[in-house]
């Protein structure tokens, strides 16, 4: 079994720092948008950012461009599907990224669910079997993390990865996760961040972001574990439900959400800002207000 230091975590974190981008759209293979997606890239860079993490189920080959065109970025898949992606071709991908380009790829991993893949079985059971594969591959487990929500899951990243990165969750769910996990893992949670301080219109576009979870078992039965009702999931999500996953208002009210996930736990928070439109696009003024709201 492909056991993690705890001074190999200790790194990887230094690397990462506290804040990420999330992104569907630096994902995308469009060739006309490599350039700009490149540029993003370098400028996310040179805002601060630790991290870049590909959205959509990426898997390595997504990542080259990005890495190629940053120095000290490191990109992840933020997360990549056990059922569409290979265990020893990721590896191969990986080592050949890793010869290039050392230490600026993660390996982020998830068991998707059920319903968006016909292959979907024992999740737990199958990301174990994937994970002995990529061992015997020799992909390092100290550059991969899991996509870990439940118990189970979150214990098989203490054991099996560098940490986890738990994806639409809340600074309790973090608490919870940090206390599975121990002290030593890496944790990353994603948070969605809405840069409007007007309550409807921030929630709505909060909701047009969260209705496609809310068909995800994986995702409501994660809500109803960590403290949520039936209720809090009908009709796209009640505020209370979207004003835990989502950070709006004001940049000190939004400033506030993402340093409880710190103080909850995590060692770094990675951000998916969300605009009304289509969830491709690069909304990089965004993350030029949120690298501004984020100084020290």
């Amino acid at each position: 079994m492909n056991q993690v230091s705890s001074s190999q975590v200790d790194s990887l974190k230094e690397t990462v720092g506290r804040y990420g981008i999330w992104s569907f759209g630096l994902r995308s293979e469009d060739p006309e948008g490599l350039t700009e997606r490149a540029e993003a890239a370098a400028e996310l860079e040179e805002l601060g950012f630790g991290a870049l993490w590909l959205g959509g189920s990426p898997g390595v080959r997504h990542a080259v461009p990005l890495v190629e065109a940053t120095s000290r970025l490191v990109v992840a898949t933020g997360i990549q599907s056990i059922w569409q992606y290979e265990a020893a071709e990721t590896a191969s991908l990986f080592a050949e990224l890793e010869a290039s380009h050392p230490g600026r790829f993660l390996l982020g991993l998830g068991v998707s669910h059920a319903g968006q893949t016909e292959r979907y079985r024992r999740p737990y059971a199958a990301m174990v079997e994937y994970l002995d594969a990529l061992d015997a591959a020799g992909q390092p487990a100290e550059r991969r993390l899991l996509a870990a929500l439940g118990p189970k899951m979150l214990e098989l990243s203490r054991d099996r990865a560098a940490g986890s990165h738990p994806y639409l969750v809340t600074p309790e769910h973090t608490a919870q996760a940090r206390a599975a996990m121990g002290e030593a893992p890496l944790l990353a949670p994603e948070l969605k961040v809405v840069l409007d301080s007007d309550p409807d219109r921030a929630r709505a576009t909060a909701r047009g972001s969260l209705a496609v979870y809310l068909t995800l078992p994986n995702y409501t039965n994660n809500f109803l574990r960590i403290g949520f009702t039936e209720d809090d999931l009908a009709d796209g999500g009640s505020d209370r439900l979207v004003d835990a996953v989502f950070a709006w208002g004001s940049e000190d009210r939004i400033r506030e959400r993402i340093d409880a996930f710190h103080t909850a736990g995590a060692d770094h928070v990675t951000l998916q800002v969300v605009e009304d439109g289509a969830r491709g696009t690069l909304p990089r003024d965004g993350w030029r207000r949120l690298a501004q709201l984020l100084k020290p």
